[in-house]
């Protein structure tokens, strides 16, 4: 059927007729070998059928032409400004679409629409940052679960400024593999800070207990982020841990005795304002003199710094002399040793420190005693 014949017909034909024609035209128009002249014929064919009374029909057109690499341009964009259900067919598909016009799209459409961009197999640093800056939580949502997002740290950061405070947006960050360390710290004072509220809230514990607890908490599980922080991240997380008031004498001592050394390096650098390799030489060598300027300099604790001397002495000796092969038994040989280095110091920073690194150990404890139950039960 010629091109002038097939717009006479549609102009009679039945809804579910003049839909199933389009279908087969807008994938003709994709696959078949044809002129030039007969394209041109093709594509003029479906612009006249974007002013098509039925909704059926112009979805038949979007649903045939969402995915095609050589669709016509001008047609993606006006189906892109049809009802939803056609514009979220080609926003969620279509490759004809530029980043330009994604981030216009995204930053004055409604969450639909914005959830359909979001859904794309593949979104540039660029669209995913309009999503998380101006996009509804819905659409964040689906950009988080979406494998096929490029997302910057500072977009990451900001769905976590957003959204932090609600819990399924938590779950969602938390579980994707490249959630920047900083920002995977923040997530969990968040949750850590929920925790507290609920408890007070309860009346189950007394605030300043409740508080203490989950301040203690969170750096349980900082610590263990750290842990499995890759260096090159480690600055990052020092960075947002000094900035949001987290970095704090416990927090380090308690890294240093977990063998977490790195973390320490990492925040004397930031703190002192000397090069981390300089710090690692010093730490790792036992220069205690030169050691002790760029702490005095980061500003730590003096009364604490025997503790930290202490604990960089057993790393080493440990590393030397082979270190126990069960978390407890590293811990408790750790703790010991940090504590009989001032055991008989009676300052009140020292005496919070020495209770500090006392639950340490018998955390420490329990978490080995659950994982052996573990290994046991499922041998």
């Amino acid at each position: 059927m010629i091109v002038p014949q097939f717009l006479k017909w549609m102009a009679t034909a039945p809804t579910g007729k003049r839909a199933e024609a389009t279908h087969a035209l807008a994938r003709a128009y994709l696959v078949s070998d044809v002129d030039d002249e007969t394209l041109s014929a093709m594509e003029a064919a479906m612009t006249v059928i974007l002013d098509d009374p039925s909704s059926e029909v112009r979805y038949a057109l979007a649903k045939a032409l969402a995915s095609g690499l050589e669709a016509p341009r001008h047609v993606i964009l006006a189906l892109a400004t049809d009802l939803t259900e056609i514009a979220v067919l080609v926003l969620s598909r279509s490759p004809v679409f530029i980043d330009a016009e994604l981030v216009e799209i995204v930053a004055g459409a409604d969450e639909a629409l914005q959830v359909a961009v979001a859904s794309r197999p593949r979104l540039s640093n660029a669209v995913s940052a309009a999503i998380a800056e101006v996009g509804d939580r819905g659409a964040c949502r689906r950009l988080i679960e979406n494998k096929g997002a490029s997302i910057a740290r500072i977009s990451f950061r900001r769905m976590a400024e957003r959204f932090g405070e609600d819990a399924g947006m938590r779950q969602a960050l938390l579980q994707r593999p490249d959630l920047p360390p900083d920002v995977r710290q923040m997530l969990i004072r968040s949750l850590s800070d929920a925790l507290g509220e609920l408890v007070v809230h309860k009346s189950w514990v007394a605030e300043d207990r409740a508080r203490a607890l989950t301040r203690e908490v969170c750096e349980r599980a900082t610590v263990a982020l750290a842990a499995e922080t890759e260096t090159e991240e480690l600055g990052a997380l020092v960075e947002h841990l000094r900035v949001t008031g987290q970095l704090n004498t416990a927090l380090l001592l308690r890294a240093v005795c977990a063998g977490n050394v790195a973390l320490f390096e990492a925040a004397l650098s930031v703190l002192a304002r000397v090069p981390e390799a300089r710090v690692t030489s010093l730490t790792r060598s036992g220069r205690q003199r030169g050691l002790r300027a760029i702490y005095d300099k980061a500003g730590l604790p003096p009364m604490a710094f025997e503790a930290f001397v202490a604990a960089l002495d057993t790393c080493r000796t440990m590393a030397e002399e082979g270190s126990p092969k069960d978390r407890y038994r590293f811990t408790l040989h750790m703790v010991e040793s940090v504590l009989a280095r001032y055991q008989d110091i009676t300052d009140g920073e020292v005496n919070e420190l020495t209770a500090m690194l006392r639950r340490f150990a018998a955390d420490q404890a329990r978490d080995a005693a659950r994982d052996y139950a573990r290994i046991s039960t499922a041998a």
